[in-house]
């Protein structure tokens, strides 16, 4: 809950960062294209120390040290991500999305979860909302922005116990369109069409931005109506996912599961041409939207399952 000035300055702390992404990662897609080899998180540290003493960018003064230094980790781990063929070439970094920063230093960062607040350097006190309680070591702050609202993690560093499951069987599980999901022993859950739910006042809010001018006062307040309906969204489509695999893994030793290739079954069907249109069309239109919104993703399992090393277990969740 950061006041109005806090908020002016996340807003600049945001975009130094964004600011130091987007040069560091123009000048290694240079060296990239010349064959030359890319500079290290060493050499683009000096490159930091220039910028922000140099003429042209006076004002990334204003903003922390470290996190602008987590910036340039972030491009490093990206790099050796694609390098490795784990992802892609990495992207420049657009206004309005993912607007975070990070704390790496916790000898800067003072907790005080009596009274619900957090210091933070260049920003000072903020209060905010307690989810749950911080246990551990602090280790770190991120610092986001998500549908015009402010989110703080703090992650921490503590010993867990492994979780052992309550039962010793197997289960298979088969995903689909009208079942969220069906057990091999018969049991089935049902989907939870938040989409549906907020669908008819979503196009609304859209057909309303259409006609805004692009970029106006009243195109923002329309575009931020938007964000919060896909955020909530969004929401209870996490909170319906986590406890839904928190259960099945507690309950069960061992998750079979199928491998679906969701890009593949969601092909648009041939619109054909006037002369010659294609068939079915709205009907496989109809399909892709109803498997996009129940799109497959894979994340580690929450409580972690004992089902073998590496074992990932597939996770719904739509695409906001």
């Amino acid at each position: 809950m950061p006041t109005g000035e806090q908020q002016r300055q996340m807003r600049r702390f945001a975009g130094s960062c964004r600011f130091v992404y987007n040069e560091a990662l123009a000048l290694q897609k240079a060296r990239y294209e010349r064959c030359e080899k890319k500079l290290g998180y060493a050499d683009l540290c000096k490159l930091l120390t220039d910028w922000r003493n140099g003429p042209e960018t006076p004002w990334l003064k204003d903003a922390p040290t470290h996190p602008l230094q987590q910036t340039l980790k972030n491009l490093e781990r990206t790099y050796a991500n694609f390098f490795a063929k784990r992802a892609g070439f990495p992207r420049f970094k657009k206004k309005g999305q993912s607007d975070s920063f990070r704390y790496p230093d916790p000898k800067q960062i003072k907790l005080d979860q009596t009274n619900n607040r957090v210091f933070l350097p260049k920003l000072g006190w903020l209060r905010y909302r307690n989810s749950r309680d911080v246990r551990g070591e602090v280790k770190n702050v991120t610092v986001s922005l998500r549908a015009s609202k402010r989110f703080v993690r703090i992650q921490t560093k503590r010993k867990v116990e492994q979780p052992v499951p309550q039962s010793s069987s197997a289960i298979g599980i088969d995903m689909g369109v009208a079942r969220f999901a069906t057990m091999s022993d018969g049991s089935y859950l049902a989907p939870l069409n938040s989409f549906k739910k907020h669908e008819a006042r979503l196009r609304r809010y859209q057909r309303a931005m259409s006609r805004k001018i692009s970029f106006s006062n009243n195109w923002k307040k329309a575009k931020a109506k938007i964000q919060r309906i896909h955020s909530c969204i969004g929401n209870a489509r996490c909170d319906y996912l986590h406890k839904a695999t928190t259960t099945i893994s507690q309950n069960h030793a061992m998750v079979c599961i199928e491998d679906l290739q969701v890009r593949d079954m969601s092909k648009s069907a041939a619109a054909g041409r006037t002369w010659s249109p294609g068939k079915t069309v709205r009907a496989k239109s109809g399909l892709n939207k109803a498997i996009l919104r129940s799109k497959l993703v894979r994340i580690p399992s929450p409580t972690g399952l004992q089902a073998g090393v590496g074992r990932w277990m597939a996770h719904r969740r739509a695409a906001v």
